[in-house]
C-alpha cells in the first residue's frame, strides 16, 4: 500500500468514528428507544398511538389526548439491562491482505453492556371541550457500550455513548367525538462520546518505516460533541365506534449539525515525530463538524375494547433508516482529509400485539409480543453495531387505588440470535467472532389526576 494512501485511509477510520452513531443493540432498532411508558411496555407498546389512559400518547400521537381524563401528571422510569459479550479473535494485516498477519493481542473486552435508566414525564390539560395541550420529556434515542481498552477489537471501537433528550409541546383538536388531529414540536439535545484505538504500527509499517509492524504502536482517539435541533410529530385518531380506535402518527427526521466537536488523539512519541513530517497537521487534537440525521418514522396503531374486561391492541411502525444513515461526511478543522462513512442501513419494521385484562376495578394485567427488525445486515455489522433482529415478550400490571392515582409496572425480555462479526479495520486488523446478547427492561410509572 502506498504510504500516502495508508495515512489517508487511517484518517477516515480515526476521525470517521464520529459518524458511527448507529452503535448497537438498544431496545428498538439500532439505538432507537421506545421506553417512554411502563404501561405501554407491559403490552409491548401495542396501542401506543391509539390506546386510552396513558399520558405517553402525548409523544406517540398527540391526537390521542382526546382519550385522557382531566388534568394529569405522569412520570415513568425504565431500567434497561443490556449485556453484550464477545467471543472471538483477531489478526493484523499481513503480506496478502487484511487479517493475514500476526494475531491481535488482547482479550474479549469484557461485558460491553450496562444498566441504564431512561426517564419520561408528561403533563396534560384539556383546553375547553374540544382542545387539548400536553408537555413531554422523553429519551427517544440512546445507547452506551464500553470494552476493555486493550481488547482484540479495539481498532473498531472501545467506547460508544450517545444520549438524545426531547422536550416537547403538543396540541390537538377534536373535530367531533370520533375524529381528532394533533401536532407536536420538540427541542432535541444530542450528546456523543466515542473512542477507539489506532494502529499506528500498521500505518508506519505500510510506509516502510523500519522497526514498525502492525500492532506494535497503538494510539487512541476520543471524540466528543453535542447539538440542539428541532423536530415535529403529527397524528390523527379515528374512532369508528366507541370501542375501536385507530391512530396514525408521523415523527419527522431530525438533522443534527455538530459544529463544535472535539477530537483528542494519543499518538506514541516516536510515531508522532515521523507523522509530523510525513503528514503535518494530521493526528493532532482538533475540532470538526458532521451532520447526523435521526430517522423519521410512521406508526399505525389499533385498539379495540372487546368487553368490560378485555382490550386488544396492535402496532406497526416503519422507520426510515436508509435515508438517515446511508452515509455520514466528517469535515475536520485540521488539514486531514474529509471522511465519508457508508452505513447502508435499511428501513425497518416494528410490529407488536398486546392485550389488557381488567381483573377488577383496581387491578389490570397486561401482556404483549413484538418483532423488532434491525437496520444493519451481516455484511455491514461491526463491533460498534452488534445488532440483530429481536423478538420481545412483555408483561405488565396496573394498580389504581383511587380514581386520581394509578401505578404501573412493565417487564420486557428480549430473545435474539447471536450476531456474528467479521470486519476489517482500515489498517487491515480483522476481528472475527460472535456476541452473546441479553436484554431486559423493568419500568414503573405513577399517574396523578387533579
Amino acid at each position: 500500500m502506498h504510504p500516502a494512501h495508508s495515512i489517508t485511509r487511517i484518517s477516515a477510520l480515526a476521525l470517521g468514528i464520529v459518524g458511527a452513531l448507529a452503535c448497537g443493540h438498544a431496545h428498538a432498532a439500532a439505538f432507537q428507544l421506545k421506553e417512554n411508558s411502563a404501561k405501554g411496555l407491559g403490552r409491548a407498546f401495542a396501542g401506543s398511538a391509539s390506546a386510552a389512559g396513558d399520558a405517553s400518547i402525548i409523544v406517540n400521537n398527540p391526537a390521542g389526548m382526546r382519550q385522557l381524563d382531566g388534568r394529569q401528571l405522569q412520570a415513568d422510569l425504565s431500567a434497561v439491562s443490556f449485556s453484550a459479550e464477545f467471543t472471538g479473535a483477531g489478526r493484523n494485516a499481513g503480506p496478502t491482505g487484511p487479517g493475514t498477519g500476526t494475531p491481535i493481542s488482547g482479550g474479549n473486552g469484557g461485558d460491553a453492556g450496562k444498566i441504564a435508566a431512561i426517564p419520561a414525564a408528561y403533563f396534560y390539560t384539556p383546553v375547553g371541550e374540544q382542545a387539548h395541550l400536553g408537555v413531554s420529556l422523553s429519551v427517544p434515542y440512546g445507547f452506551a457500550t464500553e470494552y476493555d481498552s486493550d481488547w482484540v477489537g479495539r481498532y473498531g471501537g472501545t467506547k460508544t455513548e450517545m444520549e438524545v433528550v426531547d422536550l416537547g409541546l403538543s396540541a390537538s383538536y377534536d373535530v367531533n367525538p370520533y375524529v381528532s388531529f394533533g401536532a407536536s414540536v420538540f427541542a432535541e439535545h444530542m450528546t456523543i462520546e466515542l473512542g477507539n484505538a489506532i494502529d499506528f504500527g500498521a500505518i508506519l509499517a505500510s510506509a516502510r518505516v523500519p522497526g514498525y509492524a502492525p500492532g506494535s504502536a497503538d494510539g487512541s482517539l476520543k471524540v466528543e460533541g453535542d447539538n440542539n435541533a428541532w423536530g415535529w410529530t403529527v397524528g390523527g385518531l379515528f374512532s369508528p365506534d366507541e370501542n375501536t380506535h385507530i391512530g396514525l402518527s408521523y415523527r419527522s427526521k431530525v438533522e443534527h449539525k455538530i459544529t463544535g466537536g472535539d477530537a483528542t488523539f494519543v499518538v506514541p512519541q516516536q510515531a508522532a515525530a515521523i507523522l509530523s513530517v510525513a503528514r503535518p497537521g494530521w493526528f493532532v487534537d482538533t475540532s470538526g463538524k458532521a451532520t447526523v440525521t435521526l430517522p423519521a418514522s410512521a406508526t399505525l396503531s389499533v385498539t379495540h375494547v372487546v368487553n368490560d374486561q378485555w382490550t386488544v391492541m396492535a402496532d406497526v411502525t416503519r422507520t426510515a433508516w436508509s435515508t438517515a444513515f446511508d452515509s455520514v461526511t466528517i469535515d475536520y478543522a485540521s488539514s486531514q482529509a474529509d471522511s465519508v462513512l457508508n452505513f447502508d442501513y435499511r428501513d425497518t419494521t416494528f410490529g407488536s400485539i398486546g392485550a389488557e385484562y381488567k381483573l377488577n376495578q383496581n387491578l389490570t394485567l397486561r401482556g404483549g409480543l413484538a418483532y423488532d427488525q434491525t437496520p444493519t445486515t451481516a455484511e455491514h455489522r461491526d463491533v460498534r453495531v452488534p445488532d440483530t433482529t429481536r423478538k420481545w415478550v412483555t408483561l405488565g400490571l396496573g394498580y389504581a387505588p383511587s380514581e386520581k392515582m394509578e401505578f404501573n409496572l412493565g417487564y420486557l425480555h428480549i430473545f435474539a440470535s447471536d450476531p456474528t462479526v467479521t470486519k476489517a479495520s482500515e489498517t487491515g486488523n480483522l476481528v472475527n467472532g460472535k456476541y452473546d446478547v441479553v436484554g431486559d427492561v423493568l419500568a414503573a410509572s405513577i399517574n396523578y389526576k387533579f
